[in-house]
């Protein structure tokens, strides 16, 4: 049996355009079953353990902050946290294809869920043969933004009849972390267009050069190509 896991993570919510938080993005995480990925797992569990953070959900955005479970971190033991992540990412058998919506000219949260809705049935309907090779679609969401699971409920049973919803623990699955980096990445990126990247943000990649060269670059070369989701 062919088996389609996708991981689905979000930046950003329903409410009214603030200056802090100016977009939408949704990005779903494809592997394929068949390719093994336990080793990179391991790989990035031995990482996590070496600074006691096996037992966290390792959240980009508050990595490179310093907020949160990361706060008493000095920025070295950070940034060695955040390149494994990334390392793990970078090295797995996995694509993922990003949703942006930018959210200062909408008028209320129904153009919002409108501009989402028609992305995703826009990429799943562009990529259906793709996927309609997988006898069976598992898609993993941990449910914390209710607006967002329905639309991806409607747009996947609307397409799929082999699709289930599982309902996840995000400390429990790696790549609903990779997820959360590949969110962060095209948020930094969207804010290095704008010139909006804080100070603290441009000192963690050393420049917004250095971000775009060594990170951006390697990151897009995961996006989803039309391509069963397998690294090349």
């Amino acid at each position: 049996m062919k088996e389609l896991s996708i991981f689905i993570d979000e930046s950003g919510d329903f409410g009214k355009y603030q200056p802090h938080s100016p977009y939408y993005i949704v990005t779903l995480v494809f592997h394929d079953q068949s390719l093994d990925i336990s080793e990179n797992i391991r790989k990035f569990r031995e990482t996590m353990l070496r600074y006691d953070m096996l037992e966290y959900i390792v959240h980009a955005g508050p990595l490179i902050r310093r907020e949160n479970e990361f706060s008493y971190l000095h920025f070295s033991e950070r940034k060695r946290i955040f390149d494994g992540l990334f390392h793990f990412v970078r090295t797995t058998d996995i694509t993922y294809q990003p949703i942006i919506v930018e959210k200062e000219n909408l008028t209320d949260e129904t153009e919002l869920v409108e501009k989402i809705t028609k992305q995703l049935s826009r990429f799943l309907s562009d990529n259906l043969e793709t996927f309609t090779e997988y006898d069976r679609i598992i898609v993993y969401y941990d449910f914390g933004q209710l607006e967002l699971a329905s639309i991806l409920v409607d747009n996947f049973y609307k397409l799929f009849s082999n699709v289930d919803f599982r309902k996840v623990i995000p400390a429990d699955y790696k790549l609903f972390q990779a997820a959360d980096m590949f969110c962060t990445v095209e948020l930094l990126s969207l804010k290095a267009t704008a010139k909006t990247l804080s100070k603290s943000e441009v000192a963690f990649f050393a420049s917004e050069r250095d971000f775009r060269k060594s990170y951006l670059k390697a990151i897009h070369r995961k996006r989803f190509s039309g391509q069963p989701p397998k690294i090349k």
